[in-house]
């Protein structure tokens, strides 16, 4: 079963609803930030994350179906992100809008790193088997 369906038909209803805030939040909202110069290094490196983990995740899920681990390619990719997102808003040099932009990117990006590090803490403590018709 493809990934997209899996969420869709094996998921709770608030996955999905979630899966569509974080690719506004942590995939076009970096693409927003391309206009201004001063976040261009922050949203390259936010799209190079977003391409990485997704490839990353598509692997995973193809070779295990949908387990707690699926998130370990958030946690290697978006936790370095967020010490660059933080640096940069926290160096004070952006514009008024690519600062705000740059805040939602990184607020979307630790909520979903929040999912990611308990997932990947149960899959450790145990909790390993794949949803049912996802391998």
């Amino acid at each position: 079963m493809p990934m997209n369906e899996a969420i869709a038909t094996l998921l709770p209803a608030w996955v999905g609803v979630w899966m569509n805030i974080l690719l506004l939040g942590a995939f076009v909202a970096p693409l927003v930030l391309l206009i201004w110069k001063d976040s261009r290094m922050i949203a390259i490196a936010a799209i190079v994350a977003g391409i990485a983990s997704a490839i990353g995740v598509t692997v995973m899920y193809g070779a295990a179906g949908y387990t707690k681990l699926l998130g370990l390619p958030h946690i290697l990719f978006y936790t370095p992100l967020v010490y660059g997102f933080w640096q940069k808003l926290q160096s004070g040099t952006m514009a008024v809008w690519p600062t705000r932009i740059a805040w939602v990117v990184l607020i979307t990006v630790l909520i979903s790193l929040a999912f990611d590090y308990t997932d990947a803490l149960r899959y450790l403590f145990g909790d390993r088997a794949a949803l049912p018709g996802t391998v």
